[in-house]
């Protein structure tokens, strides 16, 4: 289980930075019957607004996973499941359905036309890019992530297992005198050379 926590936080990492670079890419190609046969690009952040700020927490959470203990790895490994769960259902309804709804944002801003029916009204076509179904696969892999983590956890090192041991961990060497920097140590350990 060596590399079981890299794997785990680098998973976590990706998932979260492909959701944020998603939320920027156009989604939803949208032309509206307004004559001019104008087309929008709908981008991912309006499409699901949800997924700019949970794909930030998913790479927070892929961080936050590389340092904690025993038993915040659980709770940041159901947290991105959650993530996962909460955004890939609402990329799927748009990859599956292509709600009008995904894009009524985009038009509103564009056309000053608010509500979902009268949008619907004045979009001729739609069309999906790959961005929506590589969010998808992105949140495959947070949810892979985040069950590794809950499955795996237990048996990874501790992160200070070998760091910052100090000198009361190392066995006793009895081959030397003991000399003033020993004292300092033992003061640093609390002990008194003096007494």
């Amino acid at each position: 289980m060596r590399r079981a926590r890299s794997l785990a936080v680098v998973g976590m990492l990706l998932a979260g930075a492909l959701g944020v670079i998603a939320s920027t890419q156009t989604w939803i190609d949208v032309t509206l019957a307004d004559g001019a046969q104008q087309t929008l690009a709908v981008p991912g952040s309006d499409a699901v607004p949800v997924l700019t700020p949970l794909s930030l927490a998913a790479l927070a959470l892929g961080a936050a996973l590389s340092i904690v203990g025993p038993i915040l790895r659980y709770v940041l490994g159901a947290l991105a499941l959650a993530i996962a769960g909460v955004v890939g259902v609402a990329t799927a309804q748009v990859v599956l359905t292509l709600p009008v709804s995904a894009t009524a944002a985009t038009v509103t801003d564009a056309t000053g036309i608010s509500g979902v029916d009268a949008v619907a009204d004045l979009v001729s076509s739609m069309s999906l890019t790959p961005w929506p179904v590589v969010t998808l696969l992105a949140q495959l892999l947070l949810a892979a992530a985040a069950v590794f983590t809950l499955v795996s956890a237990r048996r990874w090192r501790g992160s200070a297992d070998r760091k910052y041991r100090t000198a009361t961990d190392a066995p006793a060497d009895g081959s030397r005198p003991h000399d003033a920097i020993d004292s300092w140590d033992d003061l640093s350990r609390g002990d008194d050379p003096t007494a």
